[in-house]
């Protein structure tokens, strides 16, 4: 199928293609009907291209119609042509309507879909029921005379989730959307006297000094529990890995059928293990910084050591956190 025409991206190039487009002769019912059935039948590219440019300024008038969407109307013009296109290619001229009445359907859903794609950053919904609310609330709001920025009053947000068929929360959302991305740099007041919005902006994460502590701790309890693993036997050391140190911790069971002992049997060994292990490493982080005797938690289930709990004492046995038996 022959091409349309293309459209310039600045304003004045925009202007000369809108003139340009108007000189294309509207046509006659019966010449459209002849092009229409010249193009299906036979596939000709010349009558596929009169009627294309004949409803260039149907396409133009429609994308008028979106220019509230934050969107180059050149593009958005463009995309309509595609529809106009595809509206062409498929136009069955025996059923006895015009082909503006059958492109418009394809030129807006041209249209809205490239609109959809370039709002996907802020994850627009893809509901039939979504996509009305996206493409009907600015003419809701206008029925209501809601033109006031910001958030809409709860009796306007009931009125227009009541219109358009969607819950109250989705109308809030979507008016949020579409009101547009507020600048951390712009002024909380117009006298500029409160700062500004990225100031009260508030940074949960941990300062250099914070994390590089944090880092060697973890790294000298790893050190402190490998080593420690070392005062277990063979048996002791399997089990208590399988158990204690595993993403997929072994059941009883099944380690109790590895070495042909009970469960209970299993299940002391991996107790003393612990007490052993855990013994170890305190004997070790003692060592190596020379603090109090903070309990120390050895990880479960594969996770790392926690923090040591800020009281004095030793770990009962029966305080480890619990493998799945």
């Amino acid at each position: 199928m022959a091409k349309t025409m293309s459209i310039p991206s600045a304003e004045g190039g925009l202007t000369r293609y809108l003139e340009e487009i108007r000189r294309f002769p509207m046509l006659e019912p019966q010449e459209e009907y002849m092009l229409a059935k010249s193009w299906r039948e036979h596939g000709d590219r010349d009558a596929a291209h009169k009627l294309v440019t004949s409803h260039l300024r149907l396409v133009a008038k429609i994308a008028m119609g979106y220019r509230g969407y934050g969107l180059p109307i050149s593009e958005v013009i463009s995309e309509g042509n595609v529809g106009l296109m595809q509206a062409v290619k498929r136009f069955e001229p025996e059923k006895g309507f015009r082909l503006a009445t059958y492109a418009m359907w394809w030129i807006r859903a041209s249209i809205q879909e490239y609109i959809l794609r370039s709002w996907s950053l802020v994850k627009m919904g893809t509901t039939a029921a979504q996509k009305k609310l996206f493409f009907n609330l600015r003419k809701a709001k206008s029925q209501i005379s809601a033109f006031d920025e910001g958030d809409l009053k709860p009796d306007q947000v009931a009125q227009i989730a009541t219109k358009l068929g969607v819950s109250e929360q989705e109308v809030v959302d979507m008016n949020r959307r579409l009101s547009g991305d507020a600048s951390l740099n712009a002024p909380i007041r117009e006298d500029s006297e409160g700062g500004e919005w990225q100031d009260w902006l508030v940074d949960d994460s941990l300062d250099q000094e914070e994390q590089l502590a944090e880092t060697e701790e973890l790294d000298n309890r790893r050190s402190a529990l490998a080593g420690a693993l070392s005062v277990l036997n063979e048996r002791e050391r399997r089990i208590f890995e399988a158990r204690r140190l595993s993403e997929d911790p072994m059941t009883l069971e099944d380690l109790a059928a590895e070495f042909g002992v009970s469960r209970e049997r299993v299940r002391q060994i991996e107790v003393r293990a612990f007490e052993k292990v855990q013994k170890a490493v305190m004997d070790r982080m003692r060592a190596s910084v020379g603090g109090p005797e903070d309990e120390v938690s050895l990880p479960a289930n594969g996770k790392e050591p926690r923090a040591p709990a800020k009281v004095s004492g030793k770990m009962s046995a029966g305080k480890a956190a619990p493998a799945p038996v």
